[in-house]
């Protein structure tokens, strides 16, 4: 995709003063008057013809900042209230407001600005401006809306301290927080730039922060993505084939076999700012986050909103999204399986599909393939069948899991989830084998190429290879974090530990960036199963793939060898070494392992642990726990909770991840509880565990799908790259042909 920041002409000096004053310190002084042109030339470059409007609740400090901003510019600074209202009405804002009352001063005051007109300035607006949508559409033709967003009790504090009585809505039963509360809907409608103002921070901060935003709001091209293959010599060769956010989601897989990485790293947050979300909604962080790692030339602040509701609005059964419940003693579950597939997939799966179907171009169709272990098939299909009808005419799902190698649920559950534009196939094979497949598809450029020619379509991948599957898992960490601020647990700045079950490395990767991005972290400890490829590797620095079987087991979204997301963290610890990153990953495909450098394992474990459970450890933790507590846990989240038993010290709370409902894993949990003979049919698995009064009810996603008559039926394919080839091609012509 072709980023183009748009030219804005510098505003022109008319002002005969300025032209004579100039005049005169060129002759006088060149040096001086160089200077001076060349930081005006920087700053009114920053703001062109275009007005920086201030927007936020009334006590943001909009004014303050707005005159701080100004003369940083040196541009005129302009105060709605001020400057516009009181000017216009001959009378105070607040006479004007006890005059007419509440409907008619938002009429007046939205007359007022679709009467005003500037260029190159930097306005204040009121509080209720942006409740008035013709004046607020008239004011954004012609500038960049930044919205200081300033926690509520803080707002009430200040207003309080101002001695404001009174503000437009209030009226007797309504309060001061439920009208703050009330006014956020039009703040997040109109912004484009979000600026976190935490309690404390001084309004020169503030400003800084507003030119920070406007400045990388301008600029795109600084916000690029490399491979974690690629050599700093070739990047420096490669900077006319740049790729941005919407480059890298649609293409997924880098052209030299690499995860894409973005080149300048992850952005941080202040401890002040992550402290101003401790009050907020999930769907709130989610905003910020996100905001912060997608730039708006990809993805607009509006419209990136947009799908963030739509993704966790309604699809989630707890109003929560990720609720944080203590377990015992000083651990902590993560619950992410409230999604409509039950596992924590559904964070990103219900999201991605909407970021896809707006990246994507409309000249071309997109066949979107994806390798699952278990549970991200079902979100991929669920997630990319939920978009608009039109998007489901050019854009369709192939889903390749091991036949023999995920739980009958599981399978149902995928097979159930089919849907016109998303299909499953089985693979004799592991996997590994699947993953290896999609990635090979991908880098066989011939074949590629042959589907664009031949049918207009060209391929994309939904597994934790795309950098956007990632982002959103970064939220739910750092979300559980603050919740446990927001509960009293531990105030902000006390570290934790994570403890999650790890098969691809992609949610213990999203824990990783989130400690990077300032939240306080400790230890992520690596839970595996009996395929601990992962917990040798981070106790020895080998990775060491030869003489290794896959062994099936209770915990199958976790049974991986190969994990993919960890070529992203040794890019990370190497410090971008792309030419070491190449040579592991070759010495792995080739030989079958590789060791890191001494001063690169010491690096890996100052962020990571790791341990594994066995099967009989995982049942037993299983019935255990529900014996003590009476939580089901799922047979991924037990193996994390038997290794997090044996590696925590105790010393802070540790939050364990847990990725599944436990009805997922029916004839495990049936074995666990000991509760009644197994029945292989997995509609009846699920019966047998609604009907035991004693536990918490089934996911009613998971059951809704199993009742779905014809789930039976899927497709079968040999483990050959000829035969997948040949039914991605028959699934094209069916579909979009």
């Amino acid at each position: 995709m072709l980023h183009v920041v748009p030219y804005q002409p510098l505003r022109l000096i008319t002002q005969n003063s300025l032209t004579s004053m100039c005049f005169k310190l060129m002759l006088s002084r060149p040096v001086a008057f160089a200077q001076i042109w060349k930081s005006w030339f920087s700053s009114h470059s920053l703001v062109g013809n275009k007005n920086i409007i201030l927007m936020g609740p009334p006590g943001a400090g909009k004014t303050t900042v707005g005159r701080i901003v100004g003369q940083k510019l040196d541009c005129p600074v302009i105060d709605i209230d001020d400057d516009v209202l009181e000017t216009t009405w001959n009378m105070s804002v607040s006479e004007k407001l006890q005059d007419v009352g509440n409907e008619q001063f938002l009429e007046e005051e939205g007359k007022a600005l679709l009467k005003f007109s500037a260029s190159g300035s930097v306005i204040s607006l009121t509080g209720s401006n942006p409740m008035h949508s013709a004046g607020m559409q008239h004011m954004k033709k012609n500038g960049i809306v930044v919205y200081l967003d300033v926690p509520t009790t803080v707002i009430m504090s200040r207003l309080k301290s101002m001695k404001v009585d009174r503000i437009v809505g209030q009226s007797p039963g309504i309060s001061l927080k439920d009208i703050l509360q009330f006014r956020k809907q039009f703040y997040k409608r109109w912004y484009d730039i979000h600026v976190l103002c935490g309690g404390d921070i001084a309004a020169e901060v503030v400003a800084e922060k507003v030119l920070d935003a406007v400045k990388r709001y301008q600029n795109s091209e600084l916000e690029t993505f490399i491979s974690t293959r690629s050599s700093r010599s070739g990047r420096s060769m490669e900077k006319d084939s740049c790729k941005y956010f919407s480059d890298v989601v649609i293409e997924g897989l880098a052209p030299d076999g690499g995860l894409f990485v973005p080149e300048r790293g992850l952005p941080e947050f202040t401890a002040g700012e992550w402290q101003s979300l401790i009050e907020a909604t999930y769907i709130e962080r989610a905003q910020v986050i996100l905001e912060r790692c997608v730039h708006p030339a990809d993805i607009p602040a509006s419209k990136l909103a947009e799908i963030i509701g739509t993704a966790y609005g309604e699809n989630f059964t707890c109003s929560k999204i990720a609720p944080v419940r203590h377990l015992a003693g000083n651990q902590f579950l993560l619950e992410l399986f409230h999604g409509p597939t039950a596992s924590f997939k559904d964070f990103a799966l219900q999201m991605v599909p909407h970021i896809f179907a707006y990246c994507i171009p409309r000249s071309c169709n997109y066949l979107v393939l994806v390798a699952t272990s278990g549970d991200t098939g079902s979100a991929v299909l669920d997630g990319f069948s939920r978009l608009r009808d039109t998007d489901k005419q050019r854009i369709a799902v192939m889903n390749f899991f091991p036949e023999d190698g995920v739980s009958p649920i599981q399978k149902s559950q995928m097979i159930g989830c089919q849907k016109e534009n998303a299909w499953s196939v089985g693979v004799k094979s592991d996997f590994d084998f699947c993953q290896t497949a999609i990635k090979q598809i991908f880098t066989n450029s011939d074949y590629t190429g042959f589907l664009t020619v031949e049918y207009g379509t060209a391929l994309a991948a939904a597994n934790s290879i795309n950098w956007a599957r990632l982002l959103p898992q970064i939220v739910y960490h750092a979300s559980a974090y603050l919740d446990l601020v927001h509960q009293d647990i531990i105030p902000f700045g006390s570290p934790v530990d994570v403890c999650i079950p790890t098969g691809n490395f992609g949610n213990i990767l999203a824990a990783l960036y989130a400690k990077m991005m300032g939240i306080p972290i400790r230890k992520c400890i690596c839970a595996s199963n009996e395929n601990n490829v992962l917990t040798d590797f981070v106790r020895t620095g080998v990775y060491d793939l030869r003489g290794r079987k896959l062994i099936p087991t209770f915990s199958p979204a976790v049974d991986i060898l190969k994990s993919s997301n960890l070529e992203r963290y040794l890019h990370l610890i190497a410090n971008e070494d792309g030419q070491l990153v190449t040579q592991l990953y070759n010495q792995l495909e080739n030989q079958g392992h590789f060791q890191l450098r001494k001063d690169l394992l010491e690096k890996l474990q100052q962020d990571l642990v790791a341990g594994w459970c066995s099967e009989e450890d995982c049942l037993a933790a299983i019935h255990s726990v529900y014996s003590t507590t009476g939580y089901i846990l799922d047979t991924h989240t037990a193996v994390a909770k038997v290794v997090a038993d044996r590696l925590q010290d105790r010393t802070c709370p540790i939050i364990i991840s847990s990725t599944a409902h436990y009805s997922k894993c029916a004839p495990a949990i049936l074995r666990a509880l000991r509760i009644a003979e197994i029945k292989q049919n997995p509609l009846s698995q699920l019966h047998l565990l609604s009907s035991y009064s004693p536990l918490p009810p089934v996911h009613w996603g998971l059951l809704e799908t199993l009742k779905k008559k014809g789930n039976e039926d899927h497709q079968v394919c040999a483990a050959d790259m000829g035969m997948l080839m040949s039914r991605i091609e028959t699934l094209i012509q069916n579909h979009f042909m």
